[in-house]
């Protein structure tokens, strides 16, 4: 029985990656010593961070006015470090409110002294079915900070909102999984383990003249972790030696460009089914949707948990929606194969077929 992945994150890794880093794992680059015990000093560790660097802005489509950033802390650890790096003129970030990550974003932001947090948008009063109207903005702010993929609602924005304000997304969900005029961000961050690497390792891209010489704590200051090459302490040697192997994967696939058209049809494919189903449905306006995280469900908390088990008895693994709203999710991130999702709407359609 094959078994497929379908968890929010940590999440599903390309086959072939995962087969390459066993093969490598116990003699990394003929040294007769394993990626997970080599130094960050070793140079070709300082090589492979370099490398990985210059592949996350080549398939962005990024000129060198960018700076990668290699972090720990997750992406929870950034909604304290932007605005400490980057509210520093009005000291006012404007959030749109798309649902929990959002949510989370704001309040950390509205901890810190001196700084106001104001909800500019928000699509609560439609449950998180659709993103919200885009503000007419008036007062100065220092950014404007959206979620660019809601994991737990199942939204995404598909294309850049228009804005004169710098922009700041959080990518963690669909980072490199669908295109972007990545050029309209100011800053872009990311957790890995979704779409990139195992969990331990967050993406920052900034612009490079965002990085101001500023006097904070070190493990927060972009300046200092710039001008160490994100080695200011011991970075996550081995989630960035898998990223870069999904890097070279993700090339492989066509770039972002074509990852997006393989993920635009596996998502089509499970939502028009979802769509014309009797039994499960699915509320996100259609045109706001999400390519990566697919909420639905039977309207039944104990039907709903009867297809989770049912369909782990199958080998579809780690259905159940997120706790805060129950219900059932897939989450088809770019390594999860065409056929997994195949397999997916054809025990959908059967189980439904048992149980009308």
């Amino acid at each position: 029985m094959t078994v497929y992945n379908f968890a929010a994150g940590p999440a599903v890794l390309p086959k072939t990656v995962i087969q390459r880093v066993q093969k490598e794992l116990p003699n990394f680059e003929a040294s007769q010593m394993s990626i997970l015990e080599v130094s960050h000093r070793w140079q070709p560790i300082v090589d492979l961070i370099d490398d990985t660097k210059a592949r996350l802005l080549d398939l962005m489509h990024l000129s060198n006015a960018y700076d990668v950033l290699l972090l720990q802390g997750g992406a929870t650890l950034q909604f304290t470090a932007v605005p400490l790096n980057l509210a520093t003129q009005f000291h006012r970030i404007g959030f749109i409110d798309t649902g929990h990550w959002s949510q989370r974003a704001a309040a950390e932001a509205e901890k810190l002294p001196q700084l106001t947090a104001e909800i500019l948008a928000s699509s609560g009063i439609d449950h998180y079915q659709k993103l919200p109207v885009w503000p007419q903005i008036t007062n100065k702010y220092d950014y404007i900070h959206l979620t660019t993929n809601n994991t737990i609602e199942g939204t995404a924005y598909h294309t850049v909102p228009t804005t004169a304000l710098p922009l700041v997304a959080d990518m963690s969900s669909n980072f490199l999984g669908q295109t972007y005029d990545f050029t309209k961000f100011d800053l872009i961050y990311a957790g890995a383990q979704k779409n990139l690497a195992p969990a331990g390792l967050t993406i920052v891209v900034i612009k490079k003249q965002r990085i101001q010489q500023l006097n904070l704590p070190s493990m927060l200051a972009y300046s200092e972790l710039a001008a160490k090459d994100s080695a200011l302490n011991t970075p996550p040697v081995f989630q960035i030696y898998v990223a870069n192997l999904v890097l070279q994967w993700l090339a492989d696939q066509g770039g972002v460009e074509g990852i997006t058209r393989i993920n635009q049809r596996k998502a089509a494919r499970l939502y028009e089914f979802l769509d014309q189903s009797q039994l499960f449905t699915n509320s996100i306006k259609a045109s706001d949707r999400s390519l990566m995280n697919v909420p639905f469900t039977t309207g039944e908390a104990q039907l709903d948990q009867s297809v989770i088990q049912a369909a782990a008895e199958a080998g579809l693994m780690n259905l159940k929606g997120h706790r805060s709203v129950g219900g059932l999710r897939a989450s088809i991130y770019n390594a999860m194969p065409e056929a997994g999702v195949t397999e997916l709407i054809d025990f959908l359609a059967d189980f439904e077929a048992k149980h009308k």
